[in-house]
């Protein structure tokens, strides 16, 4: 018997960015959509266009932009949040709307205030409004992981009659476990009369550790579309991993009933670009895109690796978009020996302008490095796009911070704020402290810095550090990235980075006022 395809319904736009902090702007948006169709994801959730005029520009801009995947709007079971969405995706190649009204009767009584019946109702209203846009709907009972079996049979069966081809099955706080999932979904499949025409999903979240396993749970009994997200980015503890996922399912198809069609080469950009643009860092140790995923210290471990690689290797590292080999390029390489390995890491700028500015920041950095790797071109590369994206009303000039032994450190930084220069010193508890005090001293945004997170992008101690910060002003929350090889100027680039988008009002609010699934 020939197995089905599983689709994979990437949410990192619009779960993911629901994570504390992890507010992306709409370019960053894009540039993540872009990254996710070169994987060859089947649905991209693009946002939540009803939450803020920017996420509607982004998901309006990801559906006129994307052509290999389908682009999917979130959208409340009321007529505003659908119209809303089918607004914003009706330049899409391929649209799909996904509303959702709690079910749980915890969340009918207390937050939604309605009987079970005006719920039914409500799903039904909405999925019908939804598919005056498009033919393509997936419907939700939010918080279905603790919802009564029978009312879920019912409202699924209702949403189906009405038009839904989606039903997802959200495991909302992370409550349930696999074999309670899996047959959840089971009974659904097998007790509601017209469940044949859908197609049953899985939402689960992470709080207990089982996002992934729910997630298997469920497509062993029948689901065959996973919503998960790069990283598992998602509220609270966050979403089941795209990548523990999808390589969960190639790895063990011997016994799964389907299989995915992904470039899996790419989940490392995937991961990486993720992990660039919100500033969350992925722990060395996670599953399949950690820095020690494929890494063996145990000289036992080490001599059967060398002597056969499946002794300890149950994948590939290169199916994962990591390469055996490091790049060997230098302050002699060329700018077509650059733009080939662009071309090789998937990365690419819009013009021969942008190359150009991208190899002269290349050639800078093999000035102060012997030797430059994948990981460098990539956060180099990330920084400058970023930069490139983001309005510049402040510009770094230069920086000179000193710190000695029993004396207060000090930084004198010069910017250049909308074309005028001025310069400020400042003093702190260490150099980052006394630079971060003397840009405030000249933009005065009294901003909270929620987060300084800094990584070092390759090995050595002259490896190129990636900074992130984030910002936080009356509700609006935005990240900031900067990269060099002196912690100190990539600091102060990440700040004012973070500091041209709080202060650009076209940014959009973080939507964590907004519900999900």
């Amino acid at each position: 018997m020939s197995k089905e395809k599983l689709i994979i319904f990437d949410t990192t736009l619009r779960d993911g960015e629901q994570s504390p902090g992890a507010a992306m702007t709409a370019p960053e948006k894009l540039r993540i959509a872009k990254a996710l169709e070169r994987l060859k994801v089947d649905v991209i959730e693009a946002g939540f266009p009803a939450s803020s005029d920017g996420d509607f520009a982004a998901v309006q801009s990801i559906a006129r932009t994307i052509k290999d995947s389908v682009i999917c709007g979130l959208a409340r079971a009321n007529a505003f949040d659908i119209n809303r969405a089918g607004e914003a995706l009706k330049d899409a190649g391929q649209s799909r709307i996904h509303t959702f009204i709690a079910t749980s009767p915890l969340h009918m009584r207390e937050k939604l205030q309605m009987e079970p019946d005006q719920v039914v109702e409500q799903a039904i209203q909405s999925i019908k409004l939804a598919r005056n846009h498009t033919d393509n709907v997936e419907f939700s009972p939010e918080d279905a992981g603790r919802s009564e079996l029978d009312f879920l049979c019912r409202i699924v069966e209702a949403a189906i009659k009405a038009g839904a081809t989606t039903i997802n099955i959200p495991d909302t706080v992370g409550y349930n476990l696999p074999n309670q999932y899996g047959n959840t979904i089971k009974q659904l499949i097998e007790r509601v009369p017209n469940s044949a025409n859908a197609i049953f999903s899985t939402h689960c979240h992470d709080d207990l550790g089982l996002a992934v396993a729910n997630s298997l749970a469920g497509v062993m009994n029948g689901a065959r579309q996973i919503e998960c997200s790069i990283n598992g980015l998602g509220e609270r503890a966050g979403n089941a991993s795209l990548e523990e996922v999808v390589m969960a399912v190639k790895t063990r198809h011997d016994l799964m009933p389907c299989y995915v069609d992904l470039d899996t080469t790419q989940l490392m950009n995937c991961s990486k670009l993720v992990s660039s643009i919100t500033g969350f860092a992925v722990q060395p140790n996670k599953a399949i895109v950690g820095a020690n995923a494929f890494a063996h210290e145990s000289g036992i471990h080490q001599d059967g690796v060398l002597k056969a690689r499946e002794t300890y290797e149950i994948m590939r590292a290169e199916d994962v978009g990591l390469v055996s080999n490091k790049l060997v390029l230098g302050k002699l390489s060329g700018r077509s020996a650059f733009k080939n390995r662009l071309e090789e890491l998937n990365i690419s700028l819009d013009s021969v302008e942008e190359l150009n500015q991208a190899f002269r920041r290349f050639k800078d950095l093999a000035d102060k490095k012997s030797e430059i790797f994948d990981e460098d071109i990539q956060a180099l590369v990330s920084n400058f796009i970023e930069e490139e994206n983001t309005s510049e009303k402040i510009k770094l000039v230069s920086i000179k911070a000193c710190s000695e032994t029993g004396e207060t450190p000090e930084a004198k930084v010069t910017l250049s704020i909308d074309g005028e220069e001025k310069t400020a010193v400042a003093q702190g508890g260490g150099a980052v402290d006394a630079a971060f005090k003397a840009i405030e001293d000249m933009i005065s945004s009294d901003a909270n810095l929620q987060l300084y997170s800094v990584s070092n992008v390759t090995e050595g101690t002259d490896s190129l550090g990636e900074v992130a910060v984030r910002l936080e002003k009356s509700g609006r929350i935005v990240n900031g990235q900067g990269a060099d090889t002196d912690i100190i100027i990539a600091s102060a680039k990440a700040y004012v980075n973070a500091l041209n988008k709080l202060l650009n009002p076209g940014d959009k609010v973080h939507p964590q006022v907004f519900e999900g699934v």
